[in-house]
């Protein structure tokens, strides 16, 4: 196998990470400021948009990096690109997060509802089945393509969870004191 060679300076290519970072964190602003007009307006929840929305159109250039090596047949990386952010995400940002968190005074708890943890769940059992033996078909693709989507559709339909004081209302009206 050749190995490619760069066609860009460390310096140039460091100056383009930075520029880049910066355009990312000013676009990324503007989303979150309009989430919840967004929400209002398509009458969709904040979290199926936070939840299944958003991941799709911002890991967006990460989809298309993954494909895009898959096809030259580097599917150890097209692996590591598609499961690299995940892993990132749950060892690294959500626990800075929670550290942020409480400095601030605003504690990020990780006390998930049971909706959330089955779903967390299920779909760890089904990524965990499609990459064990490592190798892939079709049919391992299409799992992982319905599993999003049905997760989707959960998300979709589930009434959002308030919490006033001590009592959890799941009945989406003020509160729902049995």
């Amino acid at each position: 196998e050749e190995a490619e060679q760069a066609s860009m300076t460390l310096g140039c290519a460091i100056g383009a990470l930075c520029v880049t970072t910066i355009l990312v964190a000013v676009c990324s602003e503007f989303l979150v400021n309009s989430l919840e007009e967004v929400s209002a307006k398509w009458g969709l929840s904040e979290v199926f948009i936070g939840l299944i929305m958003l991941p799709i159109i911002g890991n967006a250039a990460e989809h298309a990096t993954a494909v895009t090596v898959a096809i030259k047949g580097k599917m150890d990386l097209a692996l590591g690109v598609a499961l690299g952010s995940s892993v990132q995400i749950a060892l690294c940002v959500v626990p800075a997060l929670c550290l942020i968190g409480w400095s601030m005074g605003k504690p990020l708890t990780l006390d998930f509802h049971p909706f959330e943890t089955i779903i967390l769940v299920v779909s760890v059992l089904v990524v965990n089945s499609t990459v064990m033996n490592g190798t892939s078909t079709w049919l391992d693709g299409v799992m992982l393509a319905v599993s999003y989507c049905i997760i989707g559709v959960a998300y979709f339909f589930r009434r959002e969870t308030k919490i006033m004081g001590e009592i959890t209302c799941v009945c989406g009206t003020e509160c729902c004191i049995p």
